[in-house]
């Protein structure tokens, strides 16, 4: 038995598995990492930080 995909939002930390409405898209600067976000987070606007580049969007 393999396990479960964890998939947690970037600003929250939330699983996304439980989330209908989360966003997943790559980093608007340097486009090598996949952001994903949950609905509460993305419909507040709340930061979140690129990991790879370090870019700060709403």
């Amino acid at each position: 038995m393999g396990k479960l995909l964890e998939l947690k939002c970037i600003s929250c930390g939330v699983n996304l598995l439980s989330d209908e409405d989360f966003i997943m898209f790559k980093c608007p600067n340097c486009g090598k990492i996949e952001i994903a976000r949950c609905s509460k987070c993305k419909r507040l606007s709340n930061p979140y930080v690129c990991p790879n580049c370090g870019f700060k969007g709403p």
